[in-house]
């Protein structure tokens, strides 16, 4: 089943071949010398790659330390010692940080399902085995340590899918410059910008710690103790400055200790000293005995003011931390919160924290260890609310001119940036909000132009050579007269050929002038070289880089995604009005992030986009200034973005053979009104055969998971009356596909109602064309013996049925190879 390689990599070829010849599964390359030493290294790596591919053999490594399963005693690496079975996953890029972890989980008895050294990923990468850590009941949570990422999309794809299930915590280097170029030259992969990490990580659900000892801190609490279900946090202490330096850590983060309750106070009050402090920080004063500890934890335990409770003790004559941790381990077991302890101290606490260790309890050394490693698993928990959510609909349709823009597109020059007025226009072929502008070679044009718009007016240098136009003193504000035009185009012109004397000068560009707008915001994109497009929102004007108030994103966007980047900023606390400005139209502005979103999916050749200022002016945010650049695409839409966007290719209108005109698209993330509303008309049968079990109604988990579609992993189709006046849903039907796309199962449902017309074989014929199509070799599903009108329509499109052995359930199932091509109605 599995070769162990720890030969020089000259060798490993060779060995490869043979493994290959014997019909051999996976191999583990520890041997080092590949792409990390340069040239010669890589083609090695590149001969070990043909030949793992040919031979259908999964490669983890080269350059590994190797791979332990304490469960199966599995020990395939170069560590000395077997760690402790647990639930925790970890997987590292870097051997020495494996031997950390390790370590410490036996100075900690933190245990493991899985211990991964991935190395160099030639083959086996991050995301294979997050897929397959994800399906693997044994490994509660994933811990992983990354310098760089292969094959992005994949990555991406199974993290928002696994990041539902169990939580995935991360530790990225590379944050500096200078850390980035020794990650590069440590895996022989460059890094990419590290905000992009941190906005792609955040989307896939993913917690980002900032240290090792953050990591450490996370394993020990993650692998011990269950997940908080929110943000509030009791302190118990026995000493006051401890308890402060865990509330300013909260404070630091923005958040604040539980309020207790007065019902909680007044339990407390009962057997407490006087001079207790009576909120929390629970302070229980320094001659606090381990009574004293046990009823003010079990009061804690039994009260509903918190989502977990830190424990803190410092050494004092009066309190023996062994007794203490002892009634700690009794009195804080299994409870559905989290439970850590901050004992400070040293020799005195030692016997205290294997006490604690035994019990499951985590340890920590300070307060802000302590306190951080919790904020981690409430970020955890906050994604996880996130990702529930559905988001609300646009209250306006979307046209976009694709044609149009893809022709300015075409026109654009093969260096520098387009030209503004074209740049304009294809923000207007999208729909984004972009000021009036005209633009004047001569003087006469200007005052031509500023008579038909209307005083007053801004004037702006129009130059394909400067970028800038404030530093080469391309601005005049608040023109009046006609006197004023003149005069500005003069200064204009000379200003710019002092600045720049090669510029080739086009004229003047001139608008409307708003004075005073309420805020100026940026809203542009950039062109990753490892996430693609990138949207950036933030605070806008000549003052961008200085305040470096951003919050970045990555297409297709939502509302609810677009306003969760809003709120990363700085800016969005004045974009709900201040003073005696008026709050802006939040929509508008989602509706803008959308359409920049659209059009960075739709025209992969966009490197560059910068609409700065964005003005809000009365709430209404207008662009001002525009400028894109344009390179060679190095692929076709879709595959530039690393989430795939909604496949409209995949929506048709079409009669079913008893006359339903029917309109059948991909599930929307916004659809979960519409699921919630079609879940009405089902009746307790329909439910039963579709679910397997009775059922009330959809939890807001189930509509996360119904609507929330990844478009690379899943085909969903739902089925509407072709009737632009009415959106309703008549049935749908989904062919959930494993991580490689080869086989997949489908689930089909119909409402009531619409039994009998043709709506459930139509979607069904359809989500078949389309797993064809992307390469599927097989999809099957399970049907309850008594759902005979499904067994008839899977027989007519010819499904294989098996009974399943000891049960009242048919097993279809169809392969696309073994039969005529699916043709959908």
């Amino acid at each position: 089943d599995l070769a162990v390689i720890a030969t020089p990599i000259q060798t490993v070829p060779g060995i490869l071949e043979q493994c290959v010849e014997r019909k051999m599964a996976g191999a583990i390359v520890i041997s080092a010398g590949g792409k990390e030493v340069g040239e010669k290294g890589r083609e090695i790596e590149e001969r070990i790659r043909a030949t793992a591919y040919v031979g259908k053999l999964r490669i983890v490594g080269p350059n590994c330390l190797g791979i332990i399963h304490p469960r199966q005693n599995l020990n395939a690496s170069f560590a000395s010692e077997m760690p402790d079975d647990g639930g925790l996953a970890f997987v590292s890029q870097s051997g020495a940080i494996c031997t950390a972890i390790l370590d410490l989980a036996f100075k900690e008895r933190i245990g493991f399902s899985h211990f991964v050294s991935i190395g160099s990923m030639l083959d086996v990468d991050f995301g294979d085995l997050i897929d397959y850590l994800g399906n693997d009941s044994s490994a509660k949570g994933i811990l992983l340590y990354i310098e760089s990422l292969s094959n992005l999309r994949k990555f991406m794809s199974a993290a928002r899918a696994v990041s539902r299930i169990k939580p995935i915590i991360v530790l990225k280097a590379g944050r500096s410059k200078a850390g980035a170029k020794a990650a590069a030259s440590h895996t022989g992969a460059m890094a990419g910008e590290d905000a992009a990490y941190d906005a792609a990580f955040k989307r896939a659900g993913i917690v980002r710690v900032d240290t090792i000892q953050d990591l450490f801190d996370c394993a020990e609490l993650m692998a011990m103790q269950p997940r908080p279900r929110g943000p509030r946090l009791a302190i118990v202490t026995n000493g006051g400055g401890p308890g402060v330096m865990a509330a300013d850590t909260l404070a630091h983060h923005g958040l604040e200790p539980a309020r207790l309750s007065p019902e909680t106070i007044e339990r407390l009050d009962a057997f407490l000293p006087p001079f207790w402090s009576r909120s929390n920080p629970i302070d229980i004063l320094g001659d606090a005995s381990e009574q004293r500890f046990q009823r003010t934890l079990e009061v804690c335990s039994e009260c509903r003011d918190a989502d977990g409770v830190c424990v803190m003790l410092a050494p004092q004559a009066l309190t023996d931390p062994l007794s203490v941790a002892r009634t700690l381990a009794a009195t804080m077991k299994d409870l559905q919160f989290p439970v850590f302890a901050c004992w400070m101290g040293g020799k005195s606490i030692g016997q205290a924290l294997e006490v604690l260790n035994k019990a499951g309890i985590p340890t920590y050394e300070t307060p802000e260890r302590a306190i951080r490693a919790f904020l981690y698993m409430v970020q955890y928990a906050k994604n996880m609310t996130s990702l529930m959510e559905i988001p609300p609909r646009l209250t306006r349709n979307m046209v976009f001119e694709r044609e149009k823009v893809r022709s300015l597109l075409e026109q654009a020059p093969e260096k520098g940036f387009m030209p503004e007025s074209d740049a304009r226009e294809v923000l207007l072929g999208y729909g984004l909000p972009v000021i009036r502008t005209q633009t004047a070679k001569t003087e006469e044009e200007a005052v031509r132009v500023a008579r038909d718009m209307g005083y007053p007016l801004v004037m702006k240098l129009h130059s394909p050579d400067i970028t800038h136009k404030t530093d080469a003193g391309g601005i005049r504000l608040d023109l009046r007269s006609e006197q004023d035009v003149l005069e500005a185009f003069a200064q204009i012109l000379e200003s710019a050929h002092r600045y720049k004397p090669e510029a080739r000068i086009d004229g003047v560009a001139i608008q409307p002038f708003f004075p005073n707008p309420d805020l100026e915001i940026l809203l542009g994109a950039k062109k990753d070289s490892n996430f693609g497009p990138v949207i950036v929102f933030g605070t806008g004007g000549i003052f961008t880089e200085i305040l470096n108030d951003r919050a970045l994103g990555l297409p297709p966007m939502n509302r609810l995604l677009a306003r969760r980047m809003m709120e990363d900023t700085r800016a969005w606390s004045l974009l709900q009005g201040y003073r005696n400005r008026p709050a802006a139209d939040i929509e508008r502005l989602e509706e803008a992030i959308i359409r920049l979103s659209q059009l960075l999916i739709d025209f992969p050749q966009i490197a560059e986009l910068d609409m700065n200022p964005l003005l809000i002016k009365e709430g209404k945010p207008v662009a001002v200034d525009a400028r894109i650049l344009v390179s060679p695409p190095e692929v076709a839409s879709p595959m530039h973005l690393v989430i795939s966007p909604y496949p409209e290719e995949d929506e048709t209108h079409l009669v079913t053979r008893e006359g339903v005109r029917l309109f059948l698209r991909p599930v929307r993330p916004e659809d979960g009104h519409l699921f919630q509303e079609f879940f009405k008309v089902l009746s307790r049968t329909t439910i039963y055969y579709r679910f397997f079990s009775p059922m009330k109604e959809l939890s807001s988990e189930m509509l996360a998971r119904f609507t929330q579609i990844d478009y690379d992993r899943e085909i969903a189709l739902v089925a509407f009356e072709d009737d632009p006046r009415e959106e309703r849903m008549l049935g749908v039907a989904r062919i959930t596909g494993d991580p490689d796309s080869i086989t997949g199962e489908f689930a089909v449902v119909v409402g009531d109602p619409w039994h009998g017309k043709g709506i459930g074989s139509t979607l069904l014929q359809n989500c078949l064309s389309i797993a064809e199509r992307r390469g599927f070799q097989m999809v099957h599903g399970v049907v309850l013996s008594e759902n005979q009108s499904m067994l008839a329509l899977g027989k007519r499109l010819g499904f294989e049925m098996n009974r399943v052995p000891n049960s009242n359930e048919y097993e279809l199932l169809i392969r696309f190879r073994n039969r005529s091509k699916v043709t959908a109605q």
